[in-house]
């Protein structure tokens, strides 16, 4: 078939008239290769392989446009190719390995950096979400163990601390219960986060026993009274980790 003409679209993208009236868009990578500009003619047999690598080009430019945005992992990259063949992927994943896009190490340890400075995590959070996206243990721990374990318990010792000051509802036992429980979630070492916790002196604040005592007292009393009525609200303060000692 030959090129009737060549029109310029946007960039580096040319729109292609062939002489049965259809019409393809190439990038001028794709035109150089197959030496369009000279020839002015697509032969049938090398039509298909002309789209293919203008596909790869494509491909390739898409995830180059995905990683200017972000540090990409390879997994990432090829989730965002999916609708492309496995051939071109591929090619892509070779192309942005040998041109230094694709960087385990600069990815984790901008990943761990990241997560100190701009989230709540702690490492075993950290090095959980990093096995996820395919990255090996070893070359995690290579950035994640050299972070100084004041930052970890810091974060666990202000954490703490606000968790203590801005308490309205929770006993002493269920509101030491919580935090141990949100910081091991987050990812924070055990032995941290118990070792921290002894530091504070959590007293039992009795306006959140009054507090929980007369909410209890309005609700149970719809259905229970005298003797009833406090039995059942010393078991459900009980339950709520009050000591019966506060009354």
């Amino acid at each position: 078939m030959k090129i009737l003409c060549y029109k310029n679209k946007k960039g580096n993208i040319y729109e292609i008239t062939l002489s049965n009236k259809e019409k393809i868009t190439l990038y001028d990578d794709v035109i150089l290769k197959y030496n369009l500009l000279i020839t002015k003619e697509i032969k049938d047999n090398e039509l298909n392989n002309i789209l293919k690598d203008n596909d790869k080009i494509k491909a390739y430019l898409l995830a180059i446009k995905y990683i200017r945005v972000k540090l990409r992992t390879e997994d990432e990259i090829k989730k965002k190719l999916k609708d492309y063949d496995k051939d071109t992927i591929n090619y892509v994943i070779n192309r942005l390995n040998k041109e230094k896009y694709l960087n385990n190490d600069l990815y984790i340890k901008a990943y761990i950096n990241d997560s100190i400075n701009l989230k709540f995590e702690g490492p075993n959070k950290i090095l959980y979400d990093l096995k996820k996206m395919k990255f090996k243990e070893d070359e995690i721990n290579n950035y994640l163990l050299k972070v100084d374990n004041d930052i970890w318990i810091n974060k666990i010792r202000k954490y703490i601390k606000k968790k203590i000051e801005t308490n309205k509802s929770l006993s002493k036992i269920f509101l030491e219960k919580k935090i141990k429980e949100d910081l091991f979630n987050k990812g924070f070492y055990k032995e941290d986060i118990d070792r921290v916790l002894n530091e504070f002196t959590i007293e039992e604040d009795k306006s959140i026993y009054e507090k929980e005592y007369t909410k209890l007292k309005n609700k149970l009393s719809k259905k229970y009274s005298n003797e009833e009525l406090e039995y059942r609200i010393k078991i459900s303060l009980y339950k709520k980790g009050f000591n019966q000692n506060n009354d």
